[in-house]
């Protein structure tokens, strides 16, 4: 009995450590792929450019002449109760809220090729394929399922600038590959300006894709090599007039070595699924027939590049040699692995999953834009070379700047700073001398309000991130705020505030501005730059001038400074706000909070508004027509699917009330994250829902991007150790946790008593230990003291 029990106890302790080493095995891809998590589940690597998966369907923008709502629902490409799958492309947005990308997409098949898509409801008019969710499977860095149509195995995985595929068909099929360079996510009006194809060779094709969508003019070239040579093909050019019908007439279908148009397909055979077998004279007396014999997978490799074609084909010689798709698949787990092994956790099952779920995600964007001799494609779509750092792309600042970003700077500092210089290179390319607001693949979209680029780059500087020239962000951010035709900002410098009747989501831009000012002042003091500063002083407090004291609320404010008449708190829209209303937005002050109390008129009155902001009712009618709102995400009037209230959890530490903060992280962090396709109570947004999640579950979150501090909440671990890349270590533990212990009843730092109710940037690169003391009882008596609360800017001057 005693040799029985310590067998299972070292079998136990062995599974635990392997767990450890593949905390893969934890990440559920699918994850927020149903309805509006807007995520995708293909094969990707950490901050890969490549992200290669599903797409299944083909929406327009316009549908008979009117926008076509379901354009929102594809974002990601793939909604996980769809019954057919288009094809597999090779970019793709992680969580946005908006759609682009798309490219190069292929589908295996056999018989007469069908170049139009067809409809998900009469999928055997085109070349997509039904399947069944029983073959379909995903796990980091790879992708399986069963083209049930053409009874294709299909397979993928990825390496930073390569998608890998490998398809096995069954025994004597006729075996065929379909390009398709019109395809895309976000087709804008159906513009592909230009698209070209060339045959290098039997075994090479190469070619690019010109398209208008959200990014106004974005070029992608490819190199696409195959396993096996080409036996046939044809290159079709469609005609433009025949785009609303099915694929009837085209311009070409030739042998010919290269095309070019702006509807462009190709499809390639090669020999059938089998190999011949000679039958011996007994059983061919007999009538016996052996079991056919498959052939090798048919093998794909497509690496891209937003340089040229003979770059492509570069970064598919560099990253993709040979042709061992096993292989490629277990290197991109371990890169993964790699990624994940960074932050090990004690939790049970289901955090555990939400955990790692939620760092897969954080890890996907932004990603890596050049080629791996480090040239890539700039804002003024001249070609650069990257000198001291690898220049990324997909910059949804508005939502990033609050957790993802700050989660890098712990997790990712070369990546970061790496992404500070991508900005910064950005703004010296821009003829609006101006940092990223939203911007992808050498083009600014200009999406969402605010310049909070600054905000990351303020913080990664006050938290000594290596490689960032101090001066030159300075000036790149200077020029930024200053930059007089961006978004109202001239009048905003004028005024100190955006007048309603000037433009909308006035109040909103005003919040932003001001904190984004604030952040721009914590570098300028640092540089010295005393007179600058002392202007970025007096604009960090214009967010007091949309205060309405009647009302206690953030209120739209006219030319004449009048408040704006009929006023409704409630409204999303149409009030000054933009995705979020005045309960929400009144608390958009993260430099400010204990400023902001006193407007209210102390800590309590804050206190109130934001139990108001928890228990009161929202009507249906106030979000429904919001796109990021579901009712899984909203806590009254609180709406944790959408960021502008990221940092509302956690504002209760800032007048004395930490337990009413760990009440309700804990809360958001039960209810509101599952690994599950319906797990995301709103758009990831290129990680920023899941960097939420990953601090809270740790214990704490970073409230004010731009200062040391990470404000404490309630942990949902047991233990976690954050392996940092200078070799030391940061270890939080977590005593007496239970799903009914969510009161922190004190905290020891390095095993000391430590009252404050944050902790600093510099303790954990310093490397120690954390340690939570739990209870089913709040401890009315932590933070009471002001000096014991996190910063805010008029507790500081």
């Amino acid at each position: 009995m005693r040799k029985t029990t310590i067998l299972y106890l070292l079998f136990i302790a062995v599974a635990n450590c392997f767990a450890q080493n593949d905390p893969t095995q934890y990440v559920n891809p699918f994850t927020g792929t149903q309805d509006m998590g807007h995520t995708f589940p293909g094969a990707t690597v950490p901050f890969g450019m490549v992200q290669l998966s599903p797409d299944t369907d083909t929406i327009l923008f316009y549908k008979n002449g009117e926008y076509n709502k379901d354009v929102y629902r594809y974002c990601a490409g793939y909604q996980y109760e769809d019954s057919t799958i288009v094809g597999f492309s090779h970019t793709h947005f992680n969580g946005t809220g908006h759609s682009d990308l798309g490219d190069f997409l292929i589908i295996p098949f056999k018989g007469e090729p069908k170049l139009n898509p067809g409809t998900s409801a009469q999928p055997e008019k085109g070349y997509r394929s039904r399947y069944s969710k029983n073959t379909e499977s995903a796990s980091p860095g790879y992708y399986a399922v069963v083209l049930d149509d053409y009874k294709v195995k299909a397979e993928l995985t990825a390496t930073t600038h390569v998608g890998v595929h490998q398809y096995t068909f069954e025994p004597g099929a006729r075996r065929k590959i379909l390009l398709d360079l019109f395809h895309g996510i976000y087709n804008y009006d159906g513009k592909v300006v230009w698209s070209s194809i060339r045959l290098e060779n039997d075994t090479l094709i190469t070619g690019y894709r010109q398209t208008q969508g959200w990014a106004r003019d974005r070029k992608l070239f490819f190199a696409m090599s195959f396993s096996e040579k080409i036996m046939d093909y044809r290159l079709v050019n469609q005609k433009p007039e025949a785009y609303k019908g099915f694929w009837r007439k085209f311009d070409k279908i030739e042998r010919i070595p290269e095309c070019s148009g702006k509807k462009l397909k190709a499809w390639f055979q090669f020999k059938p699924a089998i190999k011949p077998i000679h039958l011996s004279p007994k059983d061919l007396r007999t009538g016996k027939e052996p079991p056919p014999r498959i052939g090798p997978p048919l093998k794909v490799k497509v690496a891209i590049s937003a340089v040229s074609a003979n770059g492509a084909i570069k970064n598919l010689q560099q990253e993709t040699p040979h042709w061992n798709f096993e292989a490629y698949k277990e290197d991109a787990r371990e890169k993964w692995n790699q990624e994940l092994r960074k932050i090990s956790i004690t939790a049970t099952e289901k955090v555990k999953s939400n955990f790692y779920t939620a760092m897969y995600h954080a890890f996907m964007s932004p990603v890596v834009y050049e080629d791996v001799d480090g040239q890539y494609r700039g804002l003024d779509q001249r070609i650069h070379q990257s000198e001291g750092f690898t220049n990324y792309t997909i910059f949804s600042l508005w939502d990033t700047f609050r957790a993802l970003h700050p989660l890098l700077t712990i997790m990712q500092p070369q990546r970061t700073s790496d992404m500070v210089n991508s900005m910064l290179a950005h703004q010296q390319q821009s003829v609006h001398d101006m940092l990223p607001i939203w911007s992808h693949y050498s083009n600014e979209n200009w999406c969402m309000t605010g310049y909070h680029a600054a905000s990351v780059i303020s913080d990664a500087i006050v938290k000594n991130i290596p490689g960032i020239d101090i001066d030159t962000a300075l000036h790149a951010m200077k020029h930024t705020a200053w930059y007089p035709k961006y978004d109202q900002n001239q009048i905003y410098r004028i005024r100190g505030y955006v007048p309603y009747d000037d433009g909308p989501y006035s109040v909103t831009k005003t919040l932003e501005y001001s904190y984004d000012d604030w952040a721009i002042f914590q570098v300028a003091q640092l540089a010295k730059q005393e007179k600058l500063a002392r202007a970025l002083r007096v604009r960090a407090d214009n967010y007091k001038n949309m205060f309405d004291q009647e009302t206690g609320l953030m209120r739209p404010k006219m030319h004449d400074k009048t408040w704006v008449k009929d006023f409704d708190p409630l409204a999303t829209h149409g009030m000054g706000f933009i995705e979020g209303n005045a309960y929400t937005y009144s608390l958009f002050v993260p430099h400010d909070i204990m400023g902001l109390a006193f407007l209210k008129g102390g800590d309590e009155a804050l206190a109130n508004h934001l139990d108001t902001l928890f228990t009161m009712p929202l009507p249906e009618e106030k979000y429904a027509d919001t796109e990021d709102i579901t009712s899984a995400g909203i806590i009254g009037n609180y709406i944790h699917g959408n960021e502008p209230g990221h940092h509302v959890p956690y504002m209760y530490n800032y007048v004395g009330r930490p337990w009413k903060t760990e009440h309700i992280v804990r809360r958001i962090n039960k209810e509101m994250y599952r690994a599950t396709p319906d797990g995301l109570c709103g758009n990831d947004d290129c990680g920023q829902m899941s960097a939420w999640y990953i601090f809270s579950a740790l214990g704490f979150y970073p409230v004010t991007p731009g200062t040391n501090q990470y404000v404490l909440g309630s942990p949902n671990i047991e233990k976690a150790k954050i392996n940092l890349k200078n070799g030391k270590t940061f270890e939080i533990e977590v005593k007496n946790q239970s799903p009914a212990n969510i009161y922190v009843q004190k905290v020891l730092l390095n095993g000391k008593e430590w009252p404050k109710l944050f902790i600093t940037h510099q303790m954990i690169i310093e490397g120690g230990k954390l340690t939570f003391f739990m209870s089913d009882r709040p401890n009315k008596n932590r933070g009471q003291q002001y000096g014991d609360r996190p910063y805010s800017l008029s507790a500081m001057h």
